[in-house]
């Protein structure tokens, strides 16, 4: 045995358990993992850039000015110094649980005309939306409108209309103040 274990013996425990450690690292089974991946740390949300749907695309044309298409797509992500007849619009979005989505558009100018656009295809905003809604579904979606027939539930009894209109509706409404209060006490 070497001098240095002789004069001290926990060193050589030491090295013995952090050889038992490590070589228990080398079980973890699929198992084990997957429930390790179930326990995921929060990620943050990354939203960068403008969102331009398809309906605002649709509202491009040829022969606009720069501030109607500003108007339109709002203030472009990039403005290159080395091409002033180029604006490119970039939306990026890393959300957790979702993949992350990323779209291009680049809107070309003729002097202070608008020239061509092209880019990605651009989802419409109802398409853009239903993507985010990373909760899962539950089944039918409740109306959110009310019949003819559920709405005379509600209605009041006729005998209570001609009440009303006999005593005047001001019977259940407190007067109104002959004036108000100034909003500011007098100095």
């Amino acid at each position: 045995m070497p001098a240095i274990l002789q004069r001290r013996p926990w060193l050589l425990v030491a090295a013995v358990a952090a050889t038992l450690c490590l070589g228990a690292c080398s079980g973890f089974s699929d198992r084990t993992r997957g429930a390790l991946a179930a326990v995921t740390p929060y990620k943050v949300e990354v939203v960068q850039g403008n969102f331009v749907s398809k309906e605002q695309v649709a509202a491009l044309k040829p022969g606009m000015s720069r501030q109607q298409v500003r108007e339109i797509l709002g203030t472009s992500l990039l403005n290159d110094v080395f091409h002033a007849n180029r604006w490119d619009y970039v939306f990026t979005i890393r959300r957790q649980g979702v993949d992350p989505q990323e779209r291009h558009l680049t809107v070309f100018f003729n002097g202070e005309l608008l020239d061509r656009f092209e880019g990605d295809e651009m989802p419409s905003e109802e398409e853009f939306v239903a993507t985010l809604d990373t909760r899962k579904k539950s089944g039918k979606v409740p109306t959110l409108e009310a019949s003819e027939d559920e709405l005379k539930k509600f209605a009041p009894a006729k005998d209570d209309k001609k009440a009303d209109t006999a005593a005047g509706t001001s019977a259940s409404l407190p007067p109104l103040p002959a004036a108000y209060p100034p909003l500011e006490a007098a100095r």
